[in-house]
């Protein structure tokens, strides 16, 4: 019972290899180099409506 497990369990390991050793899915060697376009904006000071120190917000508490 153990030998007929252990046998299945190593084929099935060594057929999993064969396969992935001999599948279709290879990568071409060519490598691509491209620059990323780069787009730079004017960005100035964004103003945000922030309260004074003294004054807080509510929270809702």
């Amino acid at each position: 019972m153990i030998l007929t497990i252990t046998l299945t369990l190593t084929a099935l390991i060594a057929l999993n290899f064969i396969l992935l050793f001999t599948s279709c899915n290879k990568t071409s060697k060519k490598k691509v180099v491209q620059r990323p376009h780069v787009i730079k904006k004017n960005v100035g000071i964004a103003m945000t409506n922030q309260l004074p120190p003294t004054q807080l917000a509510a929270t809702g508490s």
